[in-house]
């Protein structure tokens, strides 16, 4: 079929030249924003008496009838097309004749491909944030139900020190909540309108792109229509905010295969969120959990290659750029899946608290709060600190825990112990008496809930 861009040429393309630089194949799902884009296109052109009332009109029925007509299936978008433009114009001026011609007045495919992309952007943003909320309060149940499921925190997959399941899944509940005050200034910072730079220069007709930015919902107009055609900033920092959040969520996800482990066995995923063997009959895996852990690299992939796409390209719009809706569509579509299956897995993931409890008791976890006891008595931290190693060897030559020593061994490392040390190594005492602000204790985690709650409340969707 004839190019949008034919008249300057005598020869047709090499067939396999078109379908190298065609884009329709993945561009076709931008047509929702590319019809919403050209309507306000139309709406301003009639409004500064570009187009007549008549022409306006015909031209916006006709383009949601297009819509509306691809939505239903009575209209096929073909790889006939070079693109998605192509596509909307083509069937806008078979059904309505030249008055289609004069859509694309003012603004040229590198404007409206831009504008395309940052609706297309701006929509899946409120989509990843809604799915973010549905996942906090996911998480928020987790720590309101786990308060007095004590179990062990690490430090270099080592034990460290006895917290809650409610306090480790609180860190959790940050991590989403920063990923979505992420997205919020991504959306706000790029909410500017390219539509009406031309294709770099601006145009002599006299458009109102204020309005146009306005009808789309757009903050202001871009402010440089060079930058306006070239700029991908805010698809790099979304790819960079759904890395984030596909990290966070790798991160939990390779904590529950470490914890689903027959060797640990402190949670077990539910069978809907987990797979057998083909050979081994008793396995249950967590492959939901892998898989998720897996796709981050895909993620991160596609900010990589968006980076290394725009690294050495000049103003203003380049071809290369049509490399950036392929991987930015398959990233969001990978994080948009990922955020579902890793909230009903987390939903249904049952905790083993007495082994979680049994594993907090072992390993040592009361050494800390052995050597602030000792503290407490007077010693200083250095000195306690030393005195607590020592009887923590002392243990594992004895294959005992600290507090399975009577007062009278735990005297031979210090005379300031006295019986109320018992009380102190309890795992409730140690979990519970930390209390500093975001801490694992009773009252700090009645805070943090408090603030949680709050948060959900004001940020609800």
């Amino acid at each position: 079929m004839a190019q949008l861009w034919g008249g300057r040429f005598t020869k047709d393309t090499d067939q396999l030249v078109y379908d190298f630089n065609a884009s329709i194949r993945f561009d076709k799902r931008l047509l929702p924003q590319d019809i919403q884009g050209s309507i306000a296109h139309v709406k301003m052109l009639k409004k500064q008496k570009i187009l007549s009332d008549s022409e306006g009109e015909t031209i916006r029925a006709a383009l949601e009838q297009i819509l509306q007509d691809v939505r239903d299936g009575v209209l096929e978008i073909t790889d006939s097309y070079e693109d998605v433009h192509s596509f909307v114009e083509a069937v806008l001026t078979e059904r309505i004749g030249e008055a289609g011609k004069k859509l694309h007045t003012g603004r040229s495919r590198n404007d409206q491909v831009a504008t395309d992309m940052k609706l297309y952007v701006r929509e899946e943003i409120e989509q990843i944030d809604g799915l973010l909320y549905t996942l906090l309060n996911a998480v928020e149940k987790i720590i309101e139900d786990n308060t007095g499921t004590y179990m062990p925190g690490f430090t270099h997959l080592q034990k460290a020190q006895p917290v809650t399941a409610a306090h480790h899944f609180g860190a959790y509940f940050e991590m989403f909540r920063r990923d979505r005050e992420r997205l919020a200034d991504i959306r706000k910072r790029m909410n500017t309108c390219p539509l009406g730079a031309g294709a770099l220069a601006g145009t002599t007709y006299p458009l109102d792109r204020a309005y146009t930015a306005e009808l789309l919902e757009f903050d202001a107009p871009s402010a440089n229509s060079m930058d306006a055609v070239s700029d991908r900033d805010y698809l790099l920092e979304t790819l960079f905010a759904l890395s984030v959040i596909q990290m966070h969520m790798s991160r939990s996800c390779e904590e529950i295969c470490i914890w689903n482990s027959d060797d640990y066995r402190y949670v077990e995923i539910d069978d809907s969120y987990s797979t057998g063997s083909s050979i081994m009959p008793q396995k249950k895996n967590p492959d939901i959990a892998e898989l998720i852990r897996g796709k981050t690299g895909r993620v991160y992939g596609a900010l990589i290659q968006m980076l290394t796409t725009m690294k050495g390209l000049p103003l203003a719009y380049n071809k290369d750029m049509q490399e950036d809706k392929e991987l930015s569509f398959d990233a969001i579509d990978t994080v948009c899946s990922c955020i579902r299956l890793y909230t009903g897995m987390l939903s249904t993931m049952c905790f083993r608290k007495d082994i979680l409890r049994r594993a907090a008791v072992q390993g040592f976890t009361n050494a800390t709060d052995a050597a602030d006891y000792l503290v407490g008595k007077g010693i200083p931290f250095r000195d306690a600190h030393a005195v607590t190693g020592r009887i923590v060897l002392s243990c594992l030559e004895k294959g005992c825990a600290i507090d399975d020593l009577s007062l009278d061994e735990m005297k031979e490392f210090s005379e300031a112990f006295e019986e109320d040390i018992y009380e102190a190594l309890k795992l409730e005492t140690c979990a519970d008496r930390r209390n500093t602000a975001g801490g694992p204790g009773t009252d700090a985690m009645k805070e943090m809930i408090r603030q949680n709650q709050a948060y959900l409340e004001e940020s609800k969707c």
